[in-house]
């Protein structure tokens, strides 16, 4: 039997009853806002989804946030880089989420959870969206809301990604996103403790994006519309390389076409890697979060994970190790550089903006759908939304039992990263960049990648006494 010294017997006992969790955030007016603090959250995230789509198996009950461990290594990293939020494409409804959810949420890391997946019935078909807008969709979305709704770091919910990608898309599918996200907020207020934000991820295609942004936005049904979008999502890649400009990049003319937003306004994707070959420097990131930008509420750099598309920050090696990327490194110098007291300020005239009623002169552009009349829930629907789905598999925040990151994580000049842990915070607080820098200095050679064995990514469940050891100092740092 493992025998423990008083003091970290002292510290195991007080890690295990101590419990954190980031304050829910509420929708006002332009901002996201802490409902404790008061203060404005300015998303400073990344997409979040290690191996891609092909990381969603539904036969496998695997997903980006059904394994602790794998979830424990990379909050530990993304907690370093600075960031405060995550969006996860691909969830599984039917799979416990609570040790990943858990973990993001100890490190001050919010999630805004995509409801829809890339499976067949599990999205809205954009060429007949009429066809897949029935009710065992809805039950299946509505089982994502159940398993999330609970922890607190849940931020949001999209109700849809990119279905108008084009001009000829953009007649039919307005209403019937509408719908569905009028159905996710009727379900949330009927079901969950506290309102979840629901809104949309636009593509930035500019001859629609405009009239995307203000039928989204607008009220049919005046202030209680629950159709209307509670904030609205752009996949934005127009500020490419290193010599991209404020006004070259266009985003002079997304904060004058945004500034009167009645709702929040983010990006949900950029960082362009164009030109290839190069890593991004992410220079966006001093406009994005500055002075001239405040009306929108910050950005998911797109992506974590190395993926076919080289966005990737990070590496994922084959045997669970990881290496990051110069691109990491750039990312992390640039939120190094940040006002954080100026991205906190709320705006002060926000909560007086209030939405425009939706009207048919608001759509500029021709084949943009000028139909308000949203349609109406499928048979079955109404009852699924009073009385909810069947066996819900609703989550839960849990303890966090272990810190210390088990496999090597390495730079990008090939250094191991030491004591790699997350660092639960104290007194509800969301992450904020620390001007760390992650990546060692000095070159290395990283172990060579290897298949997995069996249990190298397997679930954070018991605790070790370096574990909480490792836990307990860093606590007793923040503490005193």
């Amino acid at each position: 039997m493992l025998s423990l010294s008083p003091t970290i017997a002292l510290l195991l006992a007080l890690f295990t009853v101590v419990s954190y969790a980031v304050h829910p955030v509420e929708v006002r007016g332009q901002d996201f806002v802490n409902t404790v603090t008061d203060k404005r959250l300015m998303i400073i995230g990344v997409d979040y989804q290690p191996g891609g789509q092909s990381g969603y198996n539904p036969e496998a009950k695997s997903d980006a946030l059904s394994n602790g461990t794998v979830c424990l290594r990379d909050a530990a990293l993304l907690q370093r880089l600075g960031v405060n939020t995550i969006r996860v494409y691909n969830v599984d409804p039917t799979v416990n989420h609570d040790e990943c959810a858990s973990i993001f949420n100890a490190v001050g890391i919010y999630m805004i959870i995509d409801v829809n997946s890339p499976l067949g019935g599990e999205s809205i078909d954009r060429s007949n969206p009429a066809s897949s807008y029935h009710v065992g969709y809805l039950g299946r979305i509505f089982g994502v809301v159940e398993n999330f709704k609970e922890y607190p770091n849940t931020l949001a919910f999209f109700a849809a990604n990119e279905v108008m990608n084009d001009v000829g898309t953009s007649e039919k599918n307005p209403p019937y996103i509408r719908a569905v996200q009028r159905d996710l907020k009727n379900y949330i207020k009927k079901h969950s403790k506290r309102t979840i934000p629901v809104g949309y991820s636009a593509a930035d295609v500019r001859p629609i994006l405009k009239d995307t942004w203000s039928y989204f936005q607008c009220a049919i049904d005046g202030k209680d519309d629950q159709s209307r979008s509670d904030f609205f999502g752009l996949n934005s890649y127009s500020w490419c390389g290193e010599d991209a400009t404020y006004k070259s990049a266009g985003y002079d003319i997304l904060v004058s076409m945004f500034q009167n937003s009645t709702l929040p306004v983010f990006f949900s994707e950029y960082g362009c890697n164009k030109p290839s070959g190069i890593p991004r420097v992410f220079n966006e990131v001093s406009a994005l979060y500055g002075k001239d930008m405040t009306s929108l509420s910050g950005g998911l750099v797109y992506e974590y994970s190395q993926e076919e598309s080289d966005y990737g920050l990070v590496q994922i090696n084959s045997n669970t190790t990881i290496t990051l990327r110069k691109d990491y490194d750039n990312l992390q110098s640039q939120y190094n550089k940040l006002d954080i007291k100026l991205i906190e300020s709320t705006n002060s005239t926000a909560e007086e903006i209030k939405p425009p009623k939706c009207d048919e002169d608001m759509i500029e552009s021709d084949g943009f759908s000028k139909n308000f009349t949203i349609p109406d829930p499928p048979e079955g629907a109404e009852d699924l939304i009073n009385d909810g789905i069947d066996n819900p598999k609703v989550g839960k925040i849990v303890q966090i039992k272990e810190t210390a990151v088990p496999m090597p994580a390495y730079g990008s000049t090939g250094q191991e990263i030491t004591n790699l842990a997350i660092k639960p915070l104290p007194n509800d607080e969301s992450n904020t960049p620390n001007g760390e820098t992650t990546s060692p200095s000095g070159t290395g050679s990283p172990a060579a990648p290897s298949p997995s064995k069996k249990g190298d990514a397997g679930r954070v469940e018991v605790a070790s006494a370096w574990g909480v050891l490792v836990a307990g100092l860093l606590m007793l740092r923040i503490w005193f």
